[in-house]
C-alpha cells in the first residue's frame, strides 16, 4: 500500500483571456487558452495512521490553514466517504509566486485531490474530482484534467487543445494584484466577441489578448514597465489578472538570453509550455 507520494504542482498560463460577458450572479463569462509549464511547486503527502486529521508540515506564510486550498481540497475529498481515513501530513515546497496569475493555489488543490484520491484508495473518477475542484475554484478543473484546454464559462468548460509547446520567459513585477479589484474596474472590457475553438489555438496568436491587461497597466505601473521591457523582444502578455507576464520564444536558448538581460529587481523563471500536465505524467509513471 502506498503511504507517501511526492508530486509536481505545475503553473499554468492564460495564453489569452477574453471577457465575453457578465452573468446575473456577477461572475464574468470568459474564453481563455490554458497551457501548463514544466515548472511549479512540489507537494509531498505522507499518511499518518497513528495521527488522524489533515495538516500541513509548515504553514504557508500569510495564509491561514483554514483558507489554504490544499487543506480545503483534502477535506472536500474526505467528505465524499463515510469511511474512517488515515491522517495525512502535507509538505508544500513553494516556488510559484502567490497572486501571480499562474494558478498556484488551484494547482496545489488539484494535486491534493489526485494524490489523496490515490493514497486513500477512494477511486473517484476524473469527472467527480473536477466537480469537487470547481467548488474550490474555477481554475482547479483544468489542473485536475491535466491537458491544455480552451476554457469557457468561468473557465470550467474545457475543450482539450494542443497549442505549440514553446519556451516562455515569465516575469513577476514587484506588486500584488487583487483579482476582485480588476474584475470590478469600470474600464474593464466585458464585451469581446466570442471566437470559435479552432482559431483559439491555430494561426496568429498575437490576434488575441488579455482583456484585463489595460486595466492592470493603469493601476500597477510595475506591470506596465515590465510589459514594455519584455515587448521589445516579441509579444508580451499578462496571465490571468497578473501580476506575472510572459513572452514566448521558440527555443530555450533564445528564452535564456532574454532572461539573463532582465532588469534588476524582477523575479521570475524560464519554462517550457507543455500540453500534458507534469502532474499527470508523474502519476502515469507511478502506475
Amino acid at each position: 500500500m502506498l503511504t507517501r507520494i511526492t508530486l509536481p504542482s505545475p503553473a499554468k498560463l492564460n495564453l489569452f483571456l477574453h471577457i465575453v460577458g457578465r452573468r446575473p450572479d456577477g461572475y464574468h463569462e470568459l474564453q481563455t487558452l490554458f497551457q501548463f509549464l514544466d515548472y511549479g511547486d512540489e507537494l509531498t503527502f505522507t499518511l499518518t495512521p497513528e495521527q488522524p486529521g489533515i495538516r500541513l508540515a509548515e504553514p504557508v506564510p500569510g495564509v491561514p490553514d483554514s483558507d489554504n486550498l490544499v487543506i480545503r481540497a483534502a477535506k472536500a475529498l474526505a467528505a465524499t466517504t463515510e469511511n474512517t481515513l488515515p491522517g495525512v501530513t502535507i509538505h508544500i515546497h513553494k516556488r510559484l509566486p502567490m497572486g501571480g496569475g499562474l494558478g498556484g493555489g488551484s494547482s496545489n488543490a488539484a494535486t491534493t485531490l489526485l494524490a489523496m484520491n490515490r493514497l486513500w484508495g477512494l477511486n473517484l473518477g476524473e469527472d467527480q474530482l473536477a466537480e469537487i475542484g470547481l467548488r474550490l475554484g474555477a481554475d482547479v478543473p483544468v489542473f485536475v484534467r491535466g491537458h491544455a484546454a480552451f476554457g469557457e464559462g468561468v473557465g470550467e468548460k474545457l475543450t482539450p487543445t494542443n497549442p505549440p509547446e514553446d519556451w516562455f520567459v515569465v516575469l513577476k513585477p514587484e506588486c500584488n494584484i487583487s483579482t476582485g479589484k480588476i474584475f470590478s474596474a469600470e474600464g474593464l472590457t466585458r464585451d469581446t466577441p466570442k471566437i470559435k475553438i479552432r482559431p483559439a489555438f491555430e494561426g496568429d496568436a498575437s490576434r488575441y489578448r488579455n482583456d484585463c491587461e489595460d486595466v492592470v497597466r493603469k493601476l500597477y505601473p510595475e506591470v506596465n514597465q515590465s510589459l514594455e521591457w519584455l515587448s521589445q523582444f516579441g509579444p508580451a502578455r499578462l496571465t490571468g489578472t497578473g501580476a506575472c507576464i510572459f513572452g514566448r520564444f521558440p527555443t530555450e536558448s533564445a528564452a535564456r538570453i532574454i532572461w539573463e538581460s532582465k532588469p534588476s529587481g524582477i523575479t521570475g523563471f524560464v519554462a517550457k509550455g507543455v500540453n500534458q500536465s507534469p502532474l499527470h505524467k508523474k502519476l502515469t509513471e507511478l502506475k
